[in-house]
């Protein structure tokens, strides 16, 4: 997906989020605002929203001299998803309703310090996506490809949203690898995270080797980009994944919530929809 403009003033914001989450004191959110300021003023237009994010969410861990602003929340995130774990598995039941694993998965993906603020209540969550329709619909096409692939790779997106993952996971019959980045931004999750939210136990876990929200193929490490090139079928959760692999190829399936007004333009659903799309061919 394209940056457009409306995404400089988030870029921006997720600076001044992300040094308050730290506790950043005002001179050194300051010095934040001023860094990222001018970086965004080198960027290359080209680049997608996550390539640019990447580089400012650098831009404030080495200003605040700081590797991991979310550190806590993710921890916080990830203890209450796990809170309602054992509710989410009865909603699972036998795993032989592939819709409503891939709806649980789904909702998870409101946890997103991305787009601001904090997200609703995970179980209303739960119940909203649990009844709302999609906007846009490949499941079906989805589902016939898990029946034919045995291996899955499953790229995930933040923290606490790893549990939902997980339920996902335990009540397929596919084999899953699970991508996580290779370094902390925004509240994406990270090996660390991953194992606290108890993927170890479903899921081979890898990390992408980078440090940019979403899949940004050029920053992820050699022996991933193997792995991604290889897989015959590849679950992209979030936004950030959208926007780094809508053009991907039909082995690719984007599951996420619509939060975001510029994504909601770029792939023709409105804000707080549900989505799975099978992602386009390159070009």
């Amino acid at each position: 997906m394209k940056v457009y403009y409306d995404c400089y003033p988030c870029f921006l914001r997720q600076s001044l989020e992300a040094a308050r989450h730290a506790g950043a004191a005002d001179p050194q959110v300051k010095a934040v605002l001023q860094s990222v300021l001018q970086t965004i003023m080198g960027l290359d237009e080209r680049a997608t929203p996550p390539e640019i994010a990447g580089v400012i969410h650098r831009t404030v861990r080495e200003t605040l001299k700081i590797e991991d602003p979310y550190e806590k929340e993710k921890e916080k995130s990830t203890q209450e998803a796990l809170a309602i774990y054992p509710d989410l598995m009865k909603l699972a039941g036998d795993g032989s309703d592939i819709g409503t694993l891939l709806r649980i998965a789904i909702a998870g993906n409101i946890i997103d310090a991305g787009v601001g603020g904090r997200y609703e209540d995970l179980w209303k969550t739960v119940e909203r996506v649990l009844a709302q329709p999609f906007a846009i619909d490949d499941r079906e096409t989805l589902i016939r490809e898990m029946g034919w692939h045995e291996r899955i790779l499953y790229l995930a997106d933040n923290a606490g949203e790893t549990v939902f993952d997980r339920v996902f996971i335990e009540k397929i019959d596919n084999a899953v690898t699970y991508a996580v980045k290779g370094h902390p931004v925004l509240n994406d999750a990270t090996v660390k995270d991953a194992l606290a939210a108890g993927l170890d136990r479903c899921a081979a876990i890898i990390d992408n080797g980078s440090d940019a929200p979403g899949t940004v193929l050029d920053s992820c490490s050699q022996e991933f980009r193997k792995i991604f090139e290889s897989s015959d079928l590849i679950l992209a959760k979030g936004q950030a994944n959208y926007e780094s692999l809508s053009q991907a190829g039909e082995k690719v399936f984007c599951l996420l919530q619509v939060k975001c007004p510029v994504i909601a333009k770029d792939i023709g659903a409105p804000v707080g929809s549900i989505v799975v799309r099978q992602s386009l061919s390159h070009g």
